[in-house]
């Protein structure tokens, strides 16, 4: 699965709080941009955005003066920030839950910021959508399984381990398909015979 690191966009522009909105559209328009990110004050401080949706919506739609607004009076802070080793279906996740579409690459200090562009164009999800891939991965996660109960016995320590993975796997399957499965395969696993 490709991760937040793999697709996002390096180059990152900032801004800071106190800039006004005007200066913000000046830095988006020259740097061909849909957002900016806002700078911390200190490594305590959360981060910030001020997108392109944020300028329309809370100064032009209301014919204020760009000149005299603050980015800070208008952007999100905090915003939801990723760690670039999330896969990008997570990605994609937050980004519907919270219903943003761009959100900035943390680990430490800002590294880079994905959007719903980069999951478009940059990811693999039309060669390897998730759903497929945990399914297979399931079957043959099974397979082991049986195989490692009939050599070893089920509630063997490697038995054990081997059905926990099964597990691990339908909790991840049904995660992505948001739903629960009817019944586990670990469930089929035979009970022990009392002495």
């Amino acid at each position: 699965m490709a991760t937040a690191r793999d697709i996002m966009t390096d180059e990152v522009a900032t801004i800071k709080g106190s800039a006004t909105v005007a200066e913000a559209v000046q830095l988006m328009k020259f740097k061909k941009l849909h957002s900016l990110i806002v700078e911390r004050r200190n490594p305590e401080d959360a981060y910030g955005i001020v997108t392109d949706t944020d300028i329309v919506n809370k100064v032009v739609a209301y014919g204020t003066d760009p000149k005299t607004i603050k980015v800070y009076e208008i952007m999100n802070k905090p915003c939801l920030v990723i760690n670039p080793d999330l896969g990008v279906e997570y990605v994609a996740r937050l980004f519907a839950h919270f219903g943003i579409d761009r959100a900035p690459v943390i680990q430490n200090d800002l590294i880079g910021i994905i959007s719903n562009t980069d999951i478009l164009q940059k990811s693999d999800f039309v060669e390897n959508p998730r759903v497929p891939l945990l399914q297979k991965a399931l079957q043959a996660q099974v397979a082991h399984a049986r195989g490692v109960s009939a050599a070893k016995g089920p509630y063997s320590n490697a038995g054990k381990e081997a059905w926990a993975a099964v597990a691990e796997l339908e909790a991840e399957l049904a995660f992505c398909q948001g739903e629960v499965p009817e019944q586990s395969a670990v469930e089929d696993t035979p009970e022990p015979a009392l002495a």
